[in-house]
């Protein structure tokens, strides 16, 4: 009896040092594993390769049969990993794993009543301070009940540093993606000061006051002044659709254009004709430009004026307002305008002209009741005989007393006074 006993005590050793050894041999490998899989991550090689470097190690060192793996994106869940058994939906994988939104650790899924849950062993959900932002469930699990302990654990581990990692370039992606958008946005701005004038041509047959508010510091507004001879002179005030420095450089290009036609062609028809050509071929129709565009003769005391889908700019005189709205549609969303006609108004001596750009109309609570274009004449009648900085001022300040909200656009003024 006693030599018996001695002999199971040494099967019971020499089995225990087999285990001990086992166990070590497979902690080696989960270390070999996880170091791999940093250094990986540390490269910063792509999603797809880590993924497949997880299911290479699920599959073939911890003998899972079954796995899914989804991660947040973008306010829902999106499944980046999935391999054994009959493949689901997302969308009702996402479903299914809300079951268990209590659940903050590893959870057995043994008689689970959920259809879909039920053919999985386990659950794991991920969390970044309380919010889920992601799920694993493990099935078909190969291991011995010495071993699933640790093999828990060690999945636990595993697919939370790569939870970690994809994380973090998430992070990285936001990141770069703001550096970038915040780049643009200043290019933008340097691209638009450089087309705002600093400081308006002086005249002695016309005074000029302007004013300039971007939203947000970058806008879509462009206003200039040209004298294109001894007797007349050009203006025009501008908004492009859309932000951006994309927006910005199509504005650059546009003044270029402008500049260089109306150097060159006498009749602003063929001038706007020419824009609607050039901005048409620079967005392929998905920008446009609504312009006011006018040439003042200082002989004939003419002016001639082309109204592109703008606010309408208003002649005043002697107690009287007229808005200039004749002219076409908005330029670079046709490849031909589909009509153009040309103003032709005299200009007294004294006149004003307002122009502006509808940023002067547009608030972020509803203003038609205290303040429209009905109301902008009224304005101008009243106030038309203050000089163009006077008027601009006296403006803005009477739209502080009536109006609470703030402008969700660009405000541009151009005021002009014709001696």
């Amino acid at each position: 009896m006693a030599i018996f006993l001695s002999e199971m005590q040494n099967i019971e050793e020499i089995s225990g040092e087999d285990e001990l050894i086992r166990l070590l041999l497979k902690r080696q490998s989960e270390l070999n594993s996880l170091l791999e899989v940093t250094r990986a991550i540390n490269k910063n090689i792509s999603t797809p390769v880590l993924i497949q470097m997880l299911e290479v190690i699920m599959q073939n060192y911890l003998q899972v049969g079954r796995l899914r793996f989804l991660i947040e994106h973008e306010g829902t869940f999106v499944c980046i990993s999935s391999y054994g058994g009959d493949e689901e939906s997302a969308k009702s994988l996402y479903q299914a794993c809300r079951k268990l939104s209590k659940a903050r650790s590893l959870t057995s899924l043994a008689n689970h009543d959920d259809n879909l849950l039920k053919k999985y062993d386990y659950f794991i959900p991920f969390h970044q301070k309380s919010k889920a932002i992601a799920y694993a469930l493990i099935g078909d699990f190969n291991t011995t009940e010495e071993m699933l302990s640790n093999d828990l654990n060690f999945i636990q581990t595993l697919i939370n540093v790569i939870v970690v990692a994809l994380e973090n370039k998430r992070l990285f992606r936001e990141r770069m993606e703001s550096e970038r958008f915040k780049r643009e946005m200043e290019l933008a701005q340097e691209v638009q000061n450089m087309l705002i004038p600093m400081r308006l041509h002086k005249e002695t047959a016309v005074e000029i006051g302007a004013k300039y508010f971007p939203h947000q510091n970058i806008g879509g507004d462009y206003f200039d002044f040209i004298r294109v001879n001894e007797h007349e002179f050009l203006w025009c005030v501008a908004d492009v659709s859309g932000k951006g420095i994309s927006a910005a450089l199509l504005m650059a290009n546009f003044q270029a254009s402008l500049r260089a036609w109306s150097a060159v062609e006498e009749d602003l028809t063929n001038i706007v004709e020419r824009l609607n050509q050039i901005v048409l071929k620079n967005t392929k129709g998905e920008r446009f430009i609504t312009l006011f565009v006018a040439k003042y003769n200082e002989k004939t005391r003419k002016l001639n004026y082309i109204n592109a889908g703008h606010n309408p700019s208003i002649l005043y005189h002697d107690g009287e307002a007229v808005p200039l709205k004749l002219g076409t549609t908005m330029i670079g969303a046709f490849d031909e305008l589909p009509f153009l006609n040309q103003g032709e108004v005299d200009v007294d001596p004294g006149s004003m002209i307002f122009n502006y750009t509808d940023g002067l109309m547009d608030y972020d609570i509803p203003v038609t009741k205290s303040w429209n274009e009905d109301k902008l004449l009224e304005f101008v009648i009243n106030n038309g005989d203050l000089s163009p900085d006077k008027f601009n001022q006296t403006l803005l300040d009477h739209l502080n007393l009536i109006i609470k909200g703030k402008p969700i656009d660009d405000i541009t003024l151009l005021t002009l006074r014709i001696f």
